[in-house]
């Protein structure tokens, strides 16, 4: 009987415990929330500011032959600029983006020409340059791009009057300055400005270097308060290094996007 009276004292007591551990409130774990980067694909704008320096190959020639009459002369000058531009991106693979830009810089990069033969100097102003092409970029994080940019850009120069040592002018046809074509190698990072605790949607920064290779050009010296050709002409042939700071606005980007479960 005691036997009898144990074993079912047993089955009353696992079967209470079972119901209490059922009745117990039950305690779930939460999947974290997944932070979704958003994508750089879109159109964007920009604008900033700069510093560039250039310096160019000089000959001078005869103005009816062509015949260099110096050997090679590296000349320079340095300024600012502004700078403004737009572009389209795709973003692809991943951390790949590859896009198009256009853009323009505006400014004032002072320097000098001579023609030693006749003794003669004077300044030339890089005025403005504009350029179209194409870059491609490597996410390093979802709001970071480091890229590299190429394409084809012209630039525009202006110049004054050529004089004497002693200040007798003698007369560089500033339309003699006209277009420059030729090509622009560069890179940057580009990088999104919600960072210190500011939000800031679709604000990016972006910071790039470049460097721009022009054709030359045959600058003819004219003679004083005429179009008559002077007896040389002065060969240009400038190359443009410049950095820039721009503030960028991509109108798709709205920040991280979080998934809940």
């Amino acid at each position: 009987m005691k036997k009898v009276l144990l074993t079912l004292t047993a089955a009353v007591a696992f079967s209470g415990s079972a119901f209490a551990a059922d009745m117990a409130p039950r305690t779930y774990t939460k999947a974290p929330p997944m932070v979704v980067a958003p994508s750089w694909t879109g159109f964007y704008i920009f604008g900033g500011v700069g510093g560039g320096v250039w310096d160019a190959d000089n000959v001078v020639k005869d103005s009816a032959t062509l015949v260099p009459l110096t050997i090679n002369q590296r000349q320079g000058g340095d300024g600012w600029f502004g700078t403004v531009g737009a572009g389209y991106d795709w973003q692809f693979g991943g951390n790949w983006v590859f896009g198009i830009l256009a853009d323009g810089q505006f400014g004032s990069l002072r320097g000098s020409v001579a023609d030693p033969v006749a003794q003669l100097t004077g300044s030339i102003k890089l005025e403005d340059t504009w350029a179209v092409g194409a870059r491609l970029g490597y996410l390093v994080a979802p709001n970071v791009l480091s890229y590299v940019n190429a394409g084809w850009t012209g630039s525009d120069w202006s110049g004054s009057t050529l004089t004497s040592l002693g200040g007798t002018p003698s007369g560089l046809h500033t339309n003699g300055f006209t277009t420059n074509d030729g090509w622009f190698i560069g890179g940057g990072v580009e990088n999104n400005l919600n960072i210190f605790g500011i939000t800031a949607p679709g604000w990016f920064m972006k910071t790039e270097y470049r460097a721009a290779y022009y054709e030359n050009k045959n600058l003819g010296e004219f003679l004083t308060g005429t179009n008559t050709l002077g007896a040389n002409t002065i060969g240009f042939k400038p190359m443009v290094q410049s950095v820039s700071t721009s503030l960028v606005y991509r109108f798709n980007w709205s920040g991280p996007v979080v998934a809940k479960y």
